[in-house]
């Protein structure tokens, strides 16, 4: 049997190793249209790599797919994290898990990932072509046709085609899938922070707000978790997921919107109303500028308080009824306005791509042209931050290769 993997990043190489170890007689080709290999793996989680979630439950981990959830649920029941952690373990990559669950290598460098792959790869004697992308695929009989980019370089016939091509930020990548009718979902940025070009808040660049609630105005979006101020915006756990669950939303919305931040990360208002009255009993000589509720970043709570038009020499026990409607506002729902985008670091993800319909997910073959399979970003599947979008390339990649 002779296959071939379309793409030389993380989810090619994985279906690679393990349509090889699943296959041993077969003959496994990778073809990378770059000079690069393993790009993505490099950079993510500032490079160390993020390889996987700590969560071991399905139910839990599936919430962090704004698309593709309800496919990857039955998926990680043949592949899950706990797989992925015995994978690398049991290649010589030693993890660990950290507090917030993400998952690294306990090098601490991306690159013990890399090297793991490239160690599989040779001695499981599976080809590396780079410099040659793949513009068509023809079904031949029971076979497929690879046709180049570069026209130096012959077709090829192959009995199974995997295809990991990684998202393709335009439309136009996909085309050629789409001429084999498998349908398509425009694709459209994800994880991306929010710009605030005409906000101060900006000034207070480096803070983080360990629990905050965000949402958008207008939308049912919301989102929850640390949030930090950058020199253009905001950024953080809670904004990105945020911008991961709205991506259609705020792509037609031309990423002009107002997000509302609940710093104090409390819905209920009379509790927050509750909280501020206990000070102005307990601290009521104070400055409002001297004392924080809810131990708010000190340059913040003096923001918040300049914000609400509150002088802060002020006692506490002054507030008055609507100095203290002014607190509750500004500390539950301040508002702000987005003007713009910026992606989150250099992991660029995509929300689209091939249609989960044109897929089955119990094998990864695609249902419009056999012996064609799928693996990573480049279907209808992303995660949130946290190690999700190496997960969901681990496994669709562990199935494709495994079920050819």
């Amino acid at each position: 049997m002779n296959i071939a993997i379309i793409g030389g990043g993380a989810a090619g190489f994985f279906a690679a190793i393990a349509a090889k170890e699943n296959h041993p007689k077969a003959q496994v080709t990778i073809f990378e249209k770059s000079k690069k290999i393993l790009s993505k793996v490099k950079i993510s989680g500032g490079g160390r790599c993020n390889v996987t979630n700590g969560s071991t439950s399905i139910k839990h981990l599936v919430t962090a797919y704004p698309r593709g959830g309800k496919q990857l649920k039955q998926a990680f029941r043949i592949f899950s994290t706990q797989h992925t952690m015995e994978w690398f373990e049991q290649r010589d990559v030693a993890l660990m898990i950290q507090e917030d669950n993400c998952v690294f290598p306990v090098s601490q460098d991306s690159q013990s990932v890399i090297d793991c792959f490239l160690k599989e790869t040779k001695r499981l004697g599976i080809a590396i072509k780079m410099g040659q992308g793949v513009q068509v695929i023809s079904p031949i009989n029971n076979q497929l046709r690879l046709d180049f980019i570069k026209e130096e370089f012959s077709s090829l016939t192959f009995d199974k085609v995997i295809v990991a091509t990684g998202g393709s930020p335009k439309r136009k990548g996909l085309e050629w899938l789409e001429k084999l009718n498998h349908k398509i979902k425009d694709p459209v940025p994800s994880l991306f922070t929010f710009n605030m070009p005409e906000e101060k808040i900006t000034e207070l660049m480096g803070i983080v707000v360990e629990k905050t609630l965000v949402s958008i105005q207008g939308t049912k979006l919301k989102s929850d978790g640390p949030l930090l101020i950058t020199h253009w915006g905001m950024s953080g756990p809670a904004i990105l997921k945020l911008s991961a669950f709205g991506a259609r939303i705020l792509n037609e919305r031309n990423y002009e919107f107002k997000v509302q931040v609940n710093w104090v990360n409390e819905l209920n208002n009379e509790i927050v109303r509750e909280e501020l009255k206990k000070i102005i009993t307990t601290h009521s000589q104070k400055q409002l500028s001297n004392y924080r509720p809810y131990l708010l970043p000190e340059r913040l709570w003096l923001f918040l308080l300049k914000k609400s038009n509150l002088p802060l020499q002020k006692k506490w026990n002054e507030l008055g009824k609507k100095g203290l409607n002014k607190l509750i506002t500004v500390l539950t729902n301040d508002v702000y306005d987005v003007r713009g985008k910026t992606t989150f670091k250099e992991e660029f993800v995509t929300c689209g791509g091939v249609s989960l319909e044109s897929i089955d997910f119990k094998t990864m073959e695609s249902k419009v042209c056999r012996n064609l399979y799928f693996a990573g970003e480049l279907m209808d599947v992303d995660g949130i931050t946290g190690g999700y979008n190496f997960q969901a390339a681990w496994t669709t990649a562990w199935i494709a290769g495994k079920l050819l």
